[in-house]
């Protein structure tokens, strides 16, 4: 090989096209599940089929647009207004609390020129942009357990706002911080006693709400709580009645008022029961392939602060996707949390995308090298 091809190949930047397919794959399917799952109830309330699926589509066109937009910002741009990024999702997040909007019995929105936003979706992305920036300027002093806490203290007031409203929420906030800094630092003992701490937390939480005590209740005894573990006895019932290879592409029964609201957080139910086992498996292997990309993507990053935005999304998606399948299978308490790229939700689903487009540009950045590409997370945890 000539020096000129050989500097030619040096030079050349990676693009993760694997990635993109799958992300692009995983949309399409959510929309054609959405039309199917949401078009009875769409049809009952609004008298359209299409209500939610039309929505959804307008989200999913603004989501290509940041994605797109997003994908070609330098991904450095983010650490330099990291600060203004939390400021801003705490400030929105306060706006829920004095005037948000309230849909079916949780005041989780706003509404801002005509658009009906929930900032809580909007803050899991501000807070994955501020950790990947301090924890980028301070990787050695995170193996002591102060400044761990010092980190998590940061992150109190958005965490109490959002657990106010969405204990769900900030429980994955919560998760995706605890694993942004084990990354950066695996210390095994710090992070035994956040969780026992952070149990205690949220027991208390569930505590100060009757109705979170009554689901907890509702889980342990679904005898004794009928109206309330519904939604989820009907959910098993469609997972139960799909089988190897479901009833079909529009066959499902649960959804035609069975399953309550089932194009947000039950949705998995309803792929079951019309695609079956092997629908459910081809799904869940599409969100193993999409976590394997951000993982490949996070370690070769060129720095510690590429790598922490990817290893913060791969946290977000993955928590999503491991919590909402434990919930609709009745292995924990049913709590308000969505399925990723798949559930009806326009927020969501343009916080999702403006994710990719950031792992998007964190893999432009990653040289095609002829030998091995760098291990700089690896590098990193190394040296802690």
């Amino acid at each position: 090989m000539s020096s000129g091809s050989y500097r030619t190949r040096l030079n050349q930047k990676y693009f993760d096209y694997t990635l993109l397919f799958a992300v692009i794959f995983l949309i399409g399917f959510g929309l054609v599940m959405l039309y199917s799952v949401s078009s009875y109830e769409a049809l009952s309330k609004f008298g359209d089929s299409a209500f939610y699926l039309k929505k959804q589509i307008r989200a999913v066109a603004i989501g290509l647009v940041l994605m797109l937009v997003i994908s070609q910002i330098p991904y450095t741009f983010w650490k330099k207004i990291s600060g203004v990024a939390y400021w801003l999702a705490i400030l929105l997040c306060l706006w829920v609390i004095v005037a948000g909007t309230d849909a079916n019995g949780s005041q989780r929105w706003i509404n801002i020129g005509g658009f009906s936003l929930q900032p809580s979706e909007i803050a899991k992305l501000a807070v994955i942009i501020y950790l990947a920036a301090v924890l980028s300027r301070m990787p050695k002093q995170i193996r002591y357990f102060k400044n761990v806490l010092l980190v998590l203290l940061r992150l109190v007031p958005i965490l109490a706002m959002i657990a106010y409203s969405n204990l769900s929420t900030a429980i994955i906030i919560a998760g995706i911080a605890i694993l942004m800094m084990f990354v950066v630092s695996p210390v095994y003992s710090h992070y035994i006693g956040l969780v026992a701490l952070g149990a205690v937390g949220m027991g208390a939480f569930v505590l100060l709400a009757q109705y979170r005590s009554t689901r907890i209740m509702a889980w342990l005894h679904p005898e004794e709580y009928t109206d309330t573990v519904f939604q989820t006895v009907q959910g098993l019932y469609a997972i139960g009645s799909g089988g190897l290879f479901g009833k079909g592409l529009g066959g499902s029964i649960q959804k035609m008022g069975y399953v309550p609201e089932a194009q947000n957080d039950f949705i998995f139910t309803i792929i079951v029961e019309e695609l079956g086992l092997f629908g459910a498996v081809c799904l869940l292997a599409l969100f193993v392939l999409l976590i394997w990309r951000f993982m490949v993507i996070a370690n070769n990053a060129k720095d510690l602060l590429g790598s922490m935005l990817v290893i913060g999304i791969l946290c977000h998606v993955a928590l999503q996707v491991i919590l909402n399948i434990m919930v609709v299978t009745n292995m924990m308490p049913n709590t308000g949390i969505t399925l990723p790229f798949i559930s009806y939700g326009g927020t969501s689903i343009m916080m999702l995308m403006s994710e990719i487009g950031i792992v998007l540009n964190v893999s432009k950045s990653i040289p095609l090298r002829l030998g091995q590409p760098g291990r700089e997370l690896e590098a990193w945890q190394g040296r802690s």
